[in-house]
């Protein structure tokens, strides 16, 4: 099963106002392991950038003007998004601002429904639990420390590791068995190596004697 984890970074939070992607980051996942393959680019948003938005990236206009704008990538973008589902923290932000650069190309839009958003996963987790990303990551002991400023490609391989936790972990199957072995065992147990069980002497004697007492016995055939 072929996922990709998605991020974007923007000048603003609403794209119907104006706002455009300045960064995308991706990261793909094969049954759920990251398989080494990621896609990341910087977007020339055709726009200022609000000092809101630079303390968040710290893109400037000077630095995306030279980069491509959505349209020069947007064929890469979707080859590398093929049919995947998209793991997405807050799908409805970030495929907004997707399909609003796709509506401008009058490109066809990508579907909610293929989304997998991690902010509903950690919400049904953790009722009441803080659901951001840096607040997720404290609480799986994911090291997020060099995120100074966000970037698309960053927060998407942290998210990636947030998204296995909250699937269960790196390796789900492995997890379940050690679950069931506890509910069973009614706790943690401590397993021990099988010991050879020869029977004595005198409990061969006692076989025996129960035997006779056996009416044509099978073990004596």
């Amino acid at each position: 099963m072929r996922e990709i984890v998605l991020d974007t970074e923007t000048t603003g939070l609403d794209p119907n106002t104006g706002d455009r992607i300045v960064e995308v980051g991706c990261v793909e996942l094969v049954n759920h392991v990251t398989t080494g393959r990621t896609f990341q680019r910087y977007v020339n948003p055709e726009r200022d950038i609000p000092s809101q938005a630079l303390a968040v990236h710290g893109l400037t206009e000077e630095v995306l003007s030279r980069h491509p704008v959505f349209a020069e990538i947007v064929d890469d973008f979707l080859d590398f998004l093929g049919e995947s589902p998209l793991v997405i923290h807050n799908a409805g932000f970030d495929l907004g601002f997707i399909n609003a650069e796709l509506s401008r190309l009058e490109r066809p839009l990508l579907s909610l429904d293929r989304t997998i958003d991690t902010v509903e996963l950690a919400r049904r987790k953790f009722p009441g639990g803080q659901a951001n990303l840096d607040a997720l990551c404290r609480r799986f002991r994911i090291d997020n420390s060099d995120r100074g400023v966000h970037g698309a490609l960053k927060d998407s391989l942290l998210l990636t590791e947030v998204y296995l936790e909250l699937i269960g972990g790196r390796q789900p199957g492995l997890e379940l068995a050690s679950n069931a072995v506890r509910s069973a065992a009614g706790g943690q147990r401590d397993f021990h190596p099988p010991r050879p069980h020869a029977p004595s002497p005198e409990e061969e004697a006692a076989h025996e004697r129960f035997l006779d007492g056996v009416p044509d016995s099978i073990w004596r055939r």
